[in-house]
């Protein structure tokens, strides 16, 4: 109850205390983007795991085939870590009111993530030239809806990032965006980590 009422709460209500002391705390503490973004990272955590219970589930069928493993692959990944690594340091940035570390920062770790998506694309072009088709066997089809709906958060994500990046740019007070920036970073890392799962269930098994 008490997640619920510090969504709904309203700090020029609020009675008994200092209204500006309410919304401190609310902004510091349980902020509703904040509560937003778990409650949507979690609906993620499940559809994920559906994913890969039916993946391990599938995988014992006689007609299961495993495809080769682009090399390509591990480039993408470190340029998801390196990403990540941005948004962690943009973060920090921000906390300090650094503009120009954010900016960069920023821009930094939208770079990398388009080249992880750009890599992704030319994997499934590369699978595809070998005769590796979406239809053509059921590890295939794994490989691909699982890549391509972990490509899908990627690019949710950064349309929250396109709208910060460019309030930074504009030159905006960093404070007005310490918030996006530090959910980006949270998002950021959480979609590294789905995607260290991903990679090492489609890699080695």
């Amino acid at each position: 109850m008490s997640l619920f009422k510090s969504i709904f709460d309203k700090p020029w209500d609020y009675q008994g205390e200092d209204p500006s002391l309410k919304g401190k705390e609310l902004a510091e503490g349980m902020h509703p983007k904040r509560i937003a973004l778990r409650m949507f990272l979690a609906v993620v955590f499940v559809l994920f795991m559906l994913f890969i219970i039916a993946y391990f589930i599938r995988m014992d069928l006689d007609d299961w085939r495993p495809m080769p493993e682009p090399g390509l692959l591990w480039v993408n990944t470190g340029m998801l870590v390196i990403c990540s690594i941005f948004m962690q340091w943009t973060r920090g940035a921000a906390q300090k009111n650094m503009s120009q570390q954010v900016k960069w920062g920023m821009l930094a770790a939208g770079i990398f993530t388009l080249a992880f998506i750009f890599g992704q694309l030319s994997a499934w072009e590369e699978l595809n030239n070998a005769g590796f088709y979406l239809s053509s066997n059921p590890a295939n089809s794994f490989f691909y809806v699982l890549t391509g709906l972990h490509g899908l958060h990627i690019l949710g994500g950064l349309w929250v990032w396109t709208r910060s990046t460019f309030k930074v740019w504009s030159g905006i007070e960093i404070k007005a965006v310490k918030l996006s920036v530090e959910l980006c970073a949270v998002y950021w890392h959480y979609l590294l980590l789905v995607w260290l799962v991903l990679f090492g269930l489609l890699s080695y098994t």
